[in-house]
This record gives C-alpha cells, sequence and structure tokens, in this order.
C-alpha cells in the first residue's frame, strides 16, 4: 500500500523510517521542505513539491503535525489532489471535535478517515512499538492494519471518529498525573537525602512500579531531560482536555495544577524538554530558600 508521511517531526520522522523498511514508504512531505529534502536523501525516498502532489501519489496518508489549526491546514492542503478511496489517518493529538470536522472534510472527497493518536513518545516511534488508539471504520481499520503495524505494536479501534482523540485525552491526564506523582515523590526522597537510584529501583520493583519511574527517574535524577515528551506539546494537550472536561462541568485538579507547572517550566525555558523536567518544579518545593531552580 503506497504510503506518504506529512510531517516529519521527531515523530513523523521515524514512523517514516519504520514505513520504508517494511516497503510501504512512497512519499514524505514537511511544510519546512529542509526536513523533508533531509530525509528523503537518508531514506532514498520521493519528496513531494506540495501536499496535494503527496496525496496523488498515495493510497494511504499519515499524518503527523502539532496542533488543531495544523491537521486542518495539512488536510485542506491535501483535497485538490485526494482520490477516492484514499485513507487519511492523523497520529496528531488533537480534539475530538477536529478529528469530526476532518473526517466530514474527506468525506466529501470520497476520502476514509481514521483518527489515531499514538502513546510511546520518540522512543516508541523510533523502535515503531508505539500504542495507537484508533478512531474510524473498524473495515477501514482493518484494511490499513498491516501498514499501521509497521509503526505501532499495539492497535486498538475504539469506535467511531473522535474516539481516539477521546481516549488519548484520558490517557495525557493520566500521565499527568504519572508524572505529578513521580516527580514530586524522588524530589521528596532527595531532600531525605535518599540515593534516588536505590529509590528508583526499590519503588520500582513493588506496586508504586511504572513506566515512567523506570525509563524517566534515572535520568531525571541526573539532570537530564532529553525528549521524550515535550513539556509544551503535553501542556497544549493538557489544555484539549481542560476543555472536554468543561463540557461536562468537572473539575479536574491534576491536569489544573499540572498546566500551571507547565506554564512556569516553559516561561522558564524548559518548554522544549521532556515532561520529566518538572522535577525542577518540584526540587523547589523542598529548597530551604523557598526558590523555585533557576535556568542555568
Amino acid at each position: 500500500m503506497k504510503t506518504g508521511v506529512l510531517g516529519l517531526g521527531a515523530m513523523g520522522a521515524s514512523m517514516a523510517r519504520n514505513l520504508q523498511q517494511a516497503g510501504y514508504l512512497q512519499c514524505v512531505w514537511n511544510r519546512t521542505a529542509e526536513k523533508a529534502v533531509r530525509l528523503g536523501a537518508e531514506l532514498n525516498v520521493a519528496v513531494a513539491d506540495d501536499a496535494a502532489l503527496l496525496a496523488q501519489q498515495c493510497e494511504l496518508i499519515i499524518l503527523s503535525v502539532s496542533a488543531d489549526s495544523d491537521v486542518l491546514d495539512v488536510v485542506r492542503a491535501l483535497l485538490p489532489g485526494l482520490v477516492p478511496g484514499t485513507v487519511v489517518v492523523d497520529t496528531s493529538t488533537v480534539s475530538r471535535e477536529t478529528a469530526r470536522q476532518v473526517a466530514e472534510l474527506l468525506q466529501a472527497a470520497g476520502v476514509a478517515f481514521l483518527d489515531a493518536p499514538v502513546s510511546g513518545g520518540t522512543e516508541g516511534a523510533r523502535q515503531g512499538t508505539l500504542s495507537m488508539m484508533v478512531g474510524g471504520d473498524a473495515a477501514v481499520v482493518e484494511r490499513v492494519l498491516p501498514v499501521l503495524s509497521s509503526i505501532a505494536a499495539t492497535i486498538t479501534h475504539m469506535g467511531p471518529v473522535g474516539s481516539g482523540q477521546a481516549t488519548k485525552a484520558v490517557n495525557q491526564v493520566m500521565a499527568a498525573g504519572i508524572n505529578q506523582a513521580v516527580t514530586e515523590a524522588l524530589a521528596f526522597a532527595k531532600a531525605l537525602e535518599l540515593p534516588l537510584d536505590k529509590v528508583i529501583d526499590v519503588t520500582g520493583s513493588g506496586a508504586a512500579g511504572n513506566w515512567f519511574l523506570d525509563h524517566r527517574g534515572p535520568t531525571m535524577s541526573n539532570g537530564k531531560y532529553d525528549p521524550g515528551f515535550r513539556v509544551a506539546l503535553h501542556h497544549k494537550d493538557l489544555a484539549i482536555c481542560k476543555h472536554m472536561a468543561e463540557q461536562f462541568d468537572v473539575a479536574m485538579p491534576i491536569v489544573e495544577m499540572t498546566l500551571i507547572h507547565y506554564r512556569r517550566l516553559m516561561a522558564a525555558g524548559y518548554g522544549d524538554e521532556d515532561i520529566s523536567a518538572l522535577f525542577r518544579e518540584k526540587l523547589g518545593l523542598f529548597d530551604s530558600s523557598g526558590e523555585r531552580p533557576k535556568r542555568p
């Protein structure tokens, strides 16, 4: 199945590499052309001059961009080149409403749409082990499953269009809570003058064990915050979750608190670091001077 990738950031570029290795990649495109040219040369694959030209060459199109407006802009750019029967899969994290709007735009062109956000971070994208939560027609999911299996280890059909994004919102709330708990606990351990490596090992072997502690505990305790999953992106996602919760008139204190903490980190220049940079904020809670850590 001839597949194109639009959006060649850390996630999209890794997906493209895995698709190429599996023999599916036909073409790539990126709004910043230099990225597409570099990746095209690396993978020896065609680089489209614009989104519509990519659409003309592909049966399946995978999107990986940052925000709701980006998804809508890219889909509108695809429309002139789309052929009925094409499938568009959006792996971005956007609102459920945006997913439904995109589906309507594409349906008018005879094109199927799946909202398929992913979890697993840049490591999962590189390794092809992402978890993908999919909204859309089950028959369409089945049709493109072999291709999606080259970029994701777990692919779960959640229901109609919008269900994938709704599930991802749930995932992002969980991720915020885990981030809060792990970073605060390790900052507490540091204040108690415990050896963090041993704390991570022993707590990770018990009921408190989790992926984030195992994978981010050692790096954050050593002051390293390479993404991963960037603070600014999780902030964007949690803002979507907050908006969704407001529709039910429900308070989400973990989301509210994390948004505040992320805004502080972004204001201090840490927005492009991994979300484990929340450890910086938590260390400040135990700083006898009452001041949060300053950027070096």
